[in-house]
Formats: C-alpha cells, sequence, structure tokens
C-alpha cells in the first residue's frame, strides 16, 4: 500500500467538499442551527399549561388548594365556574380542570379523604401529565398535616387512560412518514430523469410542455397516494393507533401532504446538480418543521416566536388536522379541521404552481 496515493486520493477528496460550499455549510451550520433550535425549545421559556379551578368549597380547605394550583409554576391556573372550564375545555383552551366540591373542607376534616373531580382535554399526554403532577403537588401540604389520602376522579374528553404513546404519536407520524419519503424519493428520482437526458429526449418528441408537466407530477402522485394508503392500513390494522374518526378524511389529508411533498419536491430539485445535493435538503426542510410542527414539542408550550413560526409551516397545520380527525372525532364541521385542510391545500395549491413553473424552465 502506497501512503503518497492515499494521501492523493484524501486531498482529492478534500478538495471537492472544498469547492462545494453548500456542502461545508451544510456539514458545518446545519448542525448548529438544528441543536440551537432543539436548545431553544427545551430552554426558550415557553408556556406551560392551561388549567381551570373551579372551587365550590364552603370550608377553609378550598381556597387554600386553590391558591396552590394558581401560584404553581407547572401549570398556569384560573379560578373559574365549572360551565366556563368544561366550554374552554372543549374549545382547546384548557389541558384540564378540577372540581373542588361544596363540601371538600367536611370530607378533609371528617372521612379523612378528599375525592375532587379532574377533567382533562386528554389528547396530548404530555399536558394531562403536567396537569396531574400540579394538581399532586396541591394537596402534598394538605395530605401531610392533615393526614389525609388524595384520590382524585379524573375524566378524559379525548383518548383515556389507555391513550398511549403511540397513539399520540401515531397521527402525527402518518402524515410526516408519508411526507418524509416522498420528498425524498421525488426529489431524488426527478434529479436521476434530468441527470439521465430522459427530459431533453422528451422535449424533442411531439409531447407539449404541459403534457411533460403534468404527466411527471402525475407519476409521483400515483405512488405517493400508492404510499399513503399502505401507511394508513398498516398503521390502523397492524400497529392498532387510536382512530376516532372518519379514515376517509385522514387520507384525503394524507393525500394532499403527499401531493404538497410531491411537488416541493421538484421544485427544490431546481436548486441541486446531483442526488446528493438533493439529500441535503432533508435538514433545512424536514428537521425544522418536525420540532416545530407540534409533532414532539406541543406547539402551545412552544416559545412566542416560534409558535409565530410553526404556524406558516404545512406540516403542523396537517399534523393538527390528523390529531383532530384521529384522537378527537372531527369531521369537516369543526370550523378548527376545516381550517386545517384549507390551508394544507392553499399551501398543494402553491407548490404545484412553483413545480410547474421549475419544470417548464428546466425543460424549455
Amino acid at each position: 500500500m502506497s501512503r503518497r496515493r492515499v494521501a492523493a486520493i484524501t486531498r482529492r477528496l478534500l478538495h471537492q467538499f472544498r469547492r462545494d460550499r453548500r456542502t461545508l455549510a451544510l456539514l458545518f451550520f446545519a448542525p448548529l442551527v438544528i441543536l440551537a433550535l432543539l436548545g431553544y425549545l427545551l430552554r426558550g421559556g415557553g408556556g406551560v399549561p392551561q388549567m381551570g379551578v373551579v372551587n365550590e368549597d364552603t370550608g377553609p380547605l378550598g381556597p387554600v388548594v386553590a391558591s396552590q394550583l394558581e401560584h404553581s409554576t407547572t401549570v398556569s391556573a384560573t379560578a373559574m365556574s365549572q360551565r366556563d372550564a368544561e366550554a374552554k375545555l372543549r374549545n382547546g383552551d384548557l389541558a384540564g380542570y378540577i372540581v373542588l366540591p361544596p363540601d371538600f373542607s367536611a370530607q378533609a376534616q371528617q372521612a379523612h379523604t378528599v375525592a375532587p373531580d379532574v377533567r382533562l382535554e386528554g389528547s396530548q399526554p404530555g399536558l394531562s401529565g403536567s396537569i396531574l403532577q400540579a394538581v399532586g403537588q396541591s394537596f402534598t401540604a394538605l395530605v401531610g398535616t392533615a393526614g389525609v389520602h388524595f384520590a382524585p376522579k379524573v375524566s378524559y374528553l379525548y383518548g383515556g387512560p389507555t391513550f398511549d404513546t403511540l397513539d399520540y404519536f401515531g397521527a402525527a407520524f402518518i402524515g410526516l412518514v408519508v411526507f418524509f419519503l416522498v420528498f425524498v424519493i421525488t426529489a431524488v428520482a426527478f434529479l436521476r430523469e434530468r441527470g439521465q437526458g430522459t427530459l431533453e429526449r422528451l422535449m424533442a418528441s411531439p409531447l407539449r410542455r404541459s403534457e411533460i408537466v403534468l404527466g411527471y407530477m402525475l407519476g409521483f402522485t400515483v405512488l405517493a397516494l400508492v404510499q399513503a394508503a399502505e401507511v394508513l392500513a398498516f398503521s390502523l390494522i397492524v400497529l392498532h393507533v387510536h382512530n376516532s374518526g372518519n379514515v376517509a378524511l385522514i387520507f384525503i389529508m394524507e393525500a394532499l401532504m403527499a401531493i404538497v411533498a410531491v411537488n416541493l419536491g421538484i421544485f427544490l430539485s431546481m436548486f441541486a446538480r446531483t442526488e446528493f445535493q438533493a439529500v441535503q435538503f432533508i435538514p433545512l426542510v424536514i428537521v425544522p418543521q418536525v420540532f416545530l410542527a407540534g409533532i414532539i414539542f406541543p406547539v402551545s408550550t412552544e416559545p412566542g416566536p416560534l409558535q409565530l413560526l410553526s404556524h406558516v409551516l404545512p406540516l403542523t397545520y396537517a399534523v393538527e388536522g390528523m390529531r383532530n380527525i384521529m384522537v378527537k372525532g372531527a369531521d369537516l364541521g369543526w370550523s378548527s379541521l376545516a381550517l386545517d385542510f384549507g390551508v394544507v391545500l392553499g399551501f398543494a395549491l402553491l407548490v404545484i404552481f412553483a413545480a410547474a413553473t421549475t419544470l417548464r424552465r428546466r425543460i424549455a
């Protein structure tokens, strides 16, 4: 083995990377951006779950517990009536609320057992856990001084005690898997078509430009829709992901995300010369949306500036729509779901136009 020849190959490879500024930027700059984004999400002082406190107790202990909750750092608790709390819970403004009944103090002093009603929205287990943690902490002093047994009655608007992590993430990952794989496959496959000269040969044929554009889009879209159906069937039949909604609505949302991914892949392929450069768009296009779209971290708990950014990402509305359908059983009569569909559809039309314009320019 010749050290000189090995060194020559190494120098040649490093020289190629030195001239490829895009790869160097991805290699050294993108990791810092991703880590900074993750750090800001975890330590940026985002919001805490909103909670209602319904204090109907006529004795001395109810106000003590209510005060403990209102000063909690785990939740943002506000005193309100049970009617308002239930309305806000159904509107999604609250993650849960607690009801301290009129005989709450009497129960604690006589039976040494308190069983307040805790009502949880339930669609996001992390927020429900924070509510239960805050409630438990508020009773710590009471239990320690009076020897009171704490046994809350917990009920759920959506989901339930058996609603697990897969049920929560499954609704989001169904759309994410389709979006991610379709985007990568479309971008790489389209670049291969260009690199092999297929576009130029088609242009030399009697085909019109509009026919070529539409043909490519439909071809990639058909494959994407088949994949979307496969992912949905596997998730519901094999993995038994929780679903309370209409399967057709889930597939329509998946289909819209597949169309977005196809045309986004075609559009961004304009800015790549090789398949390797096309893959480089993953940390720039996919990873930020994974962090900000509410897949891992609820949007309501993100720092304020990141919440604004989340609300302009199409994946945010797709994830919210999928969870509304699968977890809450929403239909198109829900204004929130109609908004989710409308935003994703609008973005799909936008990227279709951008991809068609890009493809015609490349063919010309």
